[in-house]
């Protein structure tokens, strides 16, 4: 499978998504459905396709020269003789653990024996026993059918390309970041000495993000070129040669600046300084370099991803960002597989949802295993743009890879279509617009189409409003031949009125750029990935973190050896705030297991302010578009009641059945003092009726409880999705909530 970085999504091939050339993040489009396959920009990045397009995940596709390959017998994390203690990981120097791997590399020695007698051609590339019993396997000609039928096989599976998925600002203060570090002692104890491996593009260590000044010396892993002792690993995964952990590409060193930047480090972006200085979510965490998409490399595969995974683990890294997808979709891929064993071995891994929305089923690999924390992005209010003076208010307007005017611009401006409203400018116009600003409506046809056609029709500058709700974006060009060369900027939804009413009058376009705080937080990207999973209709992404207009690091070689940052969208972008913020709990409660981690993360989210991309108003309700809320870093840190699982789904049940089915929750005091829980339904949908066998849990410090939580599918209940929410109070006061989730057909 591949994966892609930016909200780095790669699937079996894992590829990055690109960050724009420019250093304003895009905002998503309108369109209500993904682009078709291979059509889609780099997460994070301006769509280059189509200006009215979500920026969406590249289209899953496999390598069909290499296999991933399970054979018979548990890896250590599960298997009985070596799985770790709850809270533990597994300890590489006990003798059964020596045993046990010796017997699983005595297994793999005999499907390399079986390969050479039954299919000569292909080869093992790679050997796995943490989180999986597997080799990957270059076919070289043999189909998987052939593997499938050596005696030691369980599963084989092509391995998926991922990538990267673009886009990141770390605002604190709309996950209570701050406040939570008070918690949990200040700012130097938020996430203090635990260790998250950024599994990406490489982590710039010369940023002063990462300057090491004031940290303890520590065993530096890998190649010390890259490494501090702040990054403290620096290892490249890929099947081939000629490759360093050097972070080229600037997507892991912004998702590395989300999650542990140094405290108050100064930004300034594109010359302009940012009115403050910014900090990771957990800025005294250890980093790993564990470079997937070394160099110039789109894409890495699964074996990559799994061997990164497996080594940061030995390694003894707590927690793990993935910001990339892609891979399968209605199959459990292995890669999944690998992500819930490591989670049940104490390893918290925090996964993009995919940048493939708007729409349900557009979660991707490995985003949707189970035990994944899985992450879905929503805007942060703030962007840096050129002054567009427009009448007696001035807006922001986004660059991106058009031109920029080099001195303050005044002419006429010609709103297209008006006054009936804005063209798209998707065919020739046929107005002369010579020596006008020329503003036109995102959507319909690429940015390249539209700006073309308007200095084709003789116009010396373009403004392009927004389609959607919230902050302008990046446009990016289509590469096609003959680029429009007039400037070009787009303006938010929020201008359009006034651009039409200023047909005709003229407008300034500031040379000098801005720093513009605005109102349009909390706002779902509409390229989010959403659930059901196509495996067991599962909630998914688990939890909302910050993911549009994102600011963070990227290398200093961006800004020709100065320090770089910049704002960048996706998936990508709010998985490093879930990743760090794991961080911060796992300091602050060292003996919590990674399932605890991940429910204080994602059963404390607040609920009610994630607003709809289209209109940016109306609150988003639906579990498969925000899972359990934004997450609240204060709540989670204080949280003295976890839930395992963190979301219950029912699966599918027959329309008109009249059937039900019923799961399990355990509840888990994790306070010093002995509390009553008390357990309620609320927001079921018509259709479904949802209930809980407890009205009430009494625990001690540490104990825990389970709880039987039903649904029954009414006889004529329309088809479709039902759910409800499962609260925890205590005094009166919600303290937890588990989303709940039916499909009916």
């Amino acid at each position: 499978m591949t994966v892609r970085r930016g909200s780095l999504i790669r699937a079996p091939h894992w590829v990055p998504m690109k960050a724009p050339k420019f250093l304003i993040a895009a905002l998503v489009g309108l369109m209500a459905l993904p682009l078709a396959s291979g059509a889609s920009p780099a997460p994070g990045a301006v769509n280059p396709n189509n200006d009215s397009s979500q920026a969406a995940s590249k289209s899953a596709n496999v390598d069909s020269n290499s296999a991933l390959v399970q054979l018979s017998g548990a890896p250590l994390a599960t298997y009985e003789k070596t799985r770790p203690p709850r809270g533990q990981k597994i300890d590489f120097n006990s003798n059964d653990v020596r045993n046990y791997r010796a017997q699983l590399n005595q297994l793999r020695n005999q499907f390399k024996q079986w390969l050479r007698a039954n299919a000569p051609a292909a080869r093992v590339t790679g050997e796995f026993d943490i989180s999986l019993n597997a080799v990957s396997v270059e076919l070289n000609g043999t189909s998987l059918d052939v593997i499938r039928t050596a005696p030691m096989v369980v599963n084989a599976q092509l391995q998926g390309l991922y990538y990267k998925t673009d886009d990141n600002d770390p605002d604190l203060n709309l996950i209570n970041a701050i406040e939570a570090w008070a918690v949990v002692g200040g700012p130097a104890d938020a996430g203090d000495g635990v260790k998250v491996a950024v599994i990406d593009s490489g982590i710039d260590q010369t940023h002063p993000c990462f300057d090491d000044t004031g940290y303890p010396q520590v065993q530096q892993l890998g190649d010390p070129r890259y490494t501090n002792n702040k990054v403290i690993a620096a290892k490249v995964f890929i099947n081939r040669h000629g490759y360093t952990a050097e972070a080229v590409d600037s997507h892991g060193t912004h998702v590395a600046g989300t999650i542990g930047c140094n405290l108050d480090t100064p930004a300034t972006v594109q010359g302009v300084e940012i009115p403050y200085d910014i900090s990771g979510v957990a800025p005294r965490a250890l980093l790993g370099n564990y470079n997937v998409f070394p160099g110039t490399v789109e894409s890495a595969r699964s074996e990559d991803i799994v061997n990164a995974l497996e080594e940061a683990y030995e390694d003894g890294f707590d927690v793990a960002n993935m910001s990339l997808g892609g891979g399968s979709h209605g199959i459990q891929d292995l890669l999944a597989v690998v992500v819930n064993n490591l989670d049940e071995a104490n390893m918290v891994v925090a996964i993009a949802a995919g940048n493939s929305g708007p729409g349900h089923y557009t979660v991707e690999s490995p985003g949707f295993a189970e035990r994944a924390l899985t992450a879905g992005a929503s805007s942060v209010p703030h962007f840096v743009g050129a002054p567009v003076v427009i009448g007696s208010d001035t807006f922001g307007g986004a660059v991106g890879d058009f031109e920029t005017v080099d001195a303050d611009l005044t002419a006429v401006m010609e709103a297209v279509g008006a006054p009936g409203g804005l063209s798209t400018a998707c065919t020739p116009i046929t107005d002369d617009l010579t020596g006008k600003i020329a503003a036109v409506s995102r959507g319909g046809c690429t940015f390249s189409t539209k700006i073309r056609n308007a200095e084709n029709a003789g116009a010396i500058a373009a403004l392009v409003v927004n389609n959607v709700a919230g902050d302008p974006t990046a446009m990016a060009s289509d590469g096609t031949p003959n680029q429009p060369t007039i400037p070009a900027y787009m303006l938010g939804l929020e201008a359009r009125d006034e651009v039409i009413a200023a047909d005709g009058t003229s407008v300034t376009i500031e040379a000098n750029l801005d720093y513009f705080l605005t109102t349009n937080a909390n706002i779902m990207a509409g390229f989010s990935g959403q659930g059901p999973t196509d495996v067991a209709w599962r909630i998914k992404p688990d939890v909302v973190a910050p993911g549009v207009n994102v600011l963070s690091s990227i290398p200093v070689s961006y800004c020709g050896g100065d320090p770089c940052f910049a704002f960048f969208q996706g998936t990508s972008m709010a998985t490093p705030h879930l990743a760090g913020s794991a961080a911060v709990i796992r300091g602050y409660h060292p003996d919590w297991t990674a399932a605890q981690v991940r429910s204080a993360i994602v059963n404390t989210a607040n609920r009610d302010v994630l607003k709809d991309f289209q209109t940016g108003t109306q609150i988003v309700t639906d579990v498969n578009i925000i899972g359990s809320g934004l997450e609240d870093l204060l709540a989670a840190v204080e949280t003295e009641v976890v839930l395992d699982p963190v979301s219950i789904s029912y699966g599918q049940i027959p329309a008109g059945s009249g059937k039900g089915r019923t799961a399990e929750v355990t509840l888990t005091n994790t306070g010093d003092a002995t509390m009553t829980y008390d357990l309620a339904i609320e927001d079921a949908t018509a259709g479904a009726t949802f209930s809980v066998s407890s009205a009430s849990v009494e625990l001690d410090p540490g104990e825990s409880a389970s709880v039987a939580v039903s649904v029954e599918v009414d006889r004529g209940a329309d088809r479709g999705d039902k759910q409800a929410w499962l609260t925890v109070s205590s005094g009166g006061t919600e303290i937890a909530h588990m989303a709940l989730y039916v499909l009916v057909r």
